[in-house]
């Protein structure tokens, strides 16, 4: 069925009547598949940020304890060491193609089964009919506001996993929001936290994991739980948060500590975010940064690299999360000498409306070094990346934000083209080397 069809029906239809049919599709798909979590341990991770890269590493700490494990991500598939590239676009994909996944890893023999959940997911049911046994949320900022109409409503849907979840549940206690996933019951809670200070809290009500020595460097990240000394190749305070809350999540599993220690000193590679694709002469990296916490928190990092940051970015178009454009705009003007402008998913919108949008925190802004911003707009992505490449120097940093390993780049014509921005810089730099 074609995509502006089903909008149309969509519109159409009472909101009661599409939250009966995503509910029966739930409750279909389980009834087929034999309700296979039941089978399993399903730890499901919510939250804005760093949900995709928690995934992935509580899935290596499981894995390290020898327990085999399956694990759904926005990056990714995996069943035990079967990987798998997830090229649907959905983080959380459709309810009997979550339940066909979860009756494969019974079948295959797996323990455990981590899930991204999303507040698109929730508002669909999709976790519905799921066992639970552990929830955890990673942190919260605003996203998705179009589609929940505010904040405190994009936050009732990520509660509604923890409502879910009787179990075990996990909370970032540095978030403001934190309160409320607490107040949620539940037979076990665990926290996390860069700020808080390790003081024998076993007999407290949330038995909270606190980082401590936390170091930042340009090649990884340092820290200590309970003396256990971790040395991450991850970058960026943001991936401290996201080891500290695999490990909360590995504890509340009964998972050693020292577990932990000997599968998240391993050599860590996450694609597709802060992903190094070129070396030399200039820095070429690729990462998913969509909104503005993690736009900040990308920009914020490679400034302090040696030479120029220069970002190629837009923002997703179908009318979602206009607010975020400009603010977006003004953050890269603050730590980018030079910005290229692009095609992130139009959608139905005119690229060039977004753009403008962009453009409007960028007018009148210098850098954190008070140097003028030259910003450039070039809708086409594969053009935009290759003047970006054009105008790196050595010692330059060039960041390609918004997509990622995504496998698609949607138009506003409604077509969709086959797109990996990792591809597509290596073959314009090479491109780029015969000419000279």
């Amino acid at each position: 069925m074609p995509k502006n069809l089903k909008e149309k029906i969509k519109k159409i239809t009472p909101a009661f009547l599409l939250s009966l049919y995503h509910l029966s599709l739930s409750f279909l798909s389980a009834l087929f598949y034999g309700f296979p979590s039941r089978k399993l341990t399903v730890i499901g991770i919510t939250g804005t940020k760093g949900k995709t890269t928690t995934v992935e590493l509580v899935r290596s700490i499981i894995a390290e304890s020898g327990a085999k494990t399956a694990s759904v991500s926005s990056l990714r598939f995996c069943v035990g060491d079967k990987k798998e590239l997830n090229a649907l676009k959905m983080t959380m994909p459709g309810r009997f193609f979550l339940q066909k996944f979860l009756h494969r890893a019974v079948k295959e023999k797996c323990k455990y089964a981590v899930l991204e959940i999303t507040s698109e997911g929730i508002l669909q049911h999709r976790h519905r009919f799921i066992r639970f046994q552990t929830a955890v949320f990673t942190n919260l900022a605003p996203e998705h506001i179009e589609r929940h109409g505010s904040l405190a409503e994009y936050r009732k849907a990520k509660g509604k996993l923890f409502k879910a979840c009787k179990g075990k549940h996990v909370v970032n206690m540095d978030d403001k929001n934190k309160d409320y996933f607490l107040k949620f019951p539940a037979k076990e809670k665990w926290g996390f936290s860069l700020k808080q200070k390790e003081q024998g809290n076993e007999k407290k009500e949330v038995k909270t994991v606190c980082a401590e020595n936390v170091k930042i460097y340009k090649e990884g990240s340092f820290f200590t739980i309970k003396g256990q000394e971790f040395n991450i190749s991850l970058k960026g305070k943001f991936n401290v948060y996201n080891c500290v809350c695999a490990i909360s999540t590995a504890l509340a599993q009964s998972i050693p500590l020292e577990v932990c220690v000997r599968a998240l000193t391993k050599k860590i590679s996450m694609p597709g975010r802060m992903e190094l694709v070129i070396q030399q002469p200039f820095r070429v990296v690729v990462d998913l940064a969509h909104t503005p916490d993690s736009l900040r928190e990308v920009c914020s990092f490679f400034a302090q690299e040696p030479g120029r940051l220069i970002c190629v970015f837009g923002c997703a178009g179908g009318g979602r999360d206009k607010w975020k454009r400009p603010i977006m705009g003004r953050i890269a003007a603050e730590y980018c000498q030079k910005i290229i402008l692009t095609n992130e998913d139009a959608y139905p919108e005119k690229p060039e409306d977004i753009i403008k949008s962009i453009k409007e925190g960028i007018k009148g802004k210098g850098t954190k070094k008070n140097e003028a911003v030259a910003c450039y707009e070039i809708v086409n992505r594969r053009e935009a990346i290759r003047k970006a490449l054009i105008l790196a120097q050595p010692n330059d940093t060039v960041l390609i934000s918004g997509k990622g390993t995504e496998q698609w780049l949607y138009l506003s014509d409604g077509r969709k083209i086959p797109w990996d921005d990792r591809k597509v810089v290596l073959e314009e730099y090479e491109r780029l080397k015969k000419e000279l």
